[in-house]
């Protein structure tokens, strides 16, 4: 049995982007064509100033690697 040296680690990302904010700058770039990683997940929220902490350990407990909360 060999081990594969070769395989890449792809993080889960999960975004938490408020809507005023961060949302509006990430549905832009999608407009301009920009790209990013599939692993990277954009979730709108209403505003980042309210975001439930237990939204972020919710992300890591179903398998998350990173959490990003944008406002």
């Amino acid at each position: 049995m060999s081990i594969d040296t070769q395989t890449t680690f792809k993080p889960k990302i999960i975004v938490f982007a408020c809507n005023w904010c961060s949302y509006a700058a990430a549905d832009l770039a999608g407009l301009n064509h920009y790209e990013y990683p599939a692993d990277v997940r954009i979730i709108r929220t209403p505003c980042s100033g309210r975001m439930d902490p237990m939204l972020v350990l919710r992300a890591f407990n179903r398998g998350a690697d990173g959490v990003l909360l944008s406002g």
